[in-house]
């Protein structure tokens, strides 16, 4: 008896804080900005005229190198690819190339709230 009046507040508390990752089809809410491009987490080399994102370094701990995602703000949209990990984005956050914020927005906005989801 001792015993589970212990371990069922640890069970509740470890269940309290788990965090839930998006779904391949689920839509995203973050902020969007963009970075220079270069060799990434994924082991590419890339460019700023590529159409390809960085996710944040807690969903790239699964690893969605290769996979493309579709963002979406105001009547703008751009699919990119993932190829690096974003160490200062929120969960939900991403970082585009400059040729990917371009297709949402000028680079003077510098950041944008958008959604996203993988496609």
């Amino acid at each position: 008896m001792k015993l589970t009046v212990v371990l069922f507040p640890l069970l509740v508390h470890s269940l309290s804080h788990a965090h839930a990752y998006p779904l391949e089809r689920r839509d995203n809410s973050g902020s969007g900005t963009f970075y220079e491009v270069g060799l990434g987490s994924c082991g590419e080399s890339n460019t700023d005229s590529q159409l390809v994102v960085a996710l944040s370094s807690i969903l790239m701990e699964e690893s969605y190198c290769g996979k493309k995602i579709k963002a979406t703000s105001g009547h703008h949209s751009v699919t990119a690819t993932v190829v690096d990990n974003c160490p200062g984005c929120d969960v939900y956050d991403i970082d585009l190339s400059p040729a990917a914020f371009e297709k949402l927005a000028s680079l003077d906005v510098g950041r944008l709230s958008l959604q996203w989801s993988f496609v």
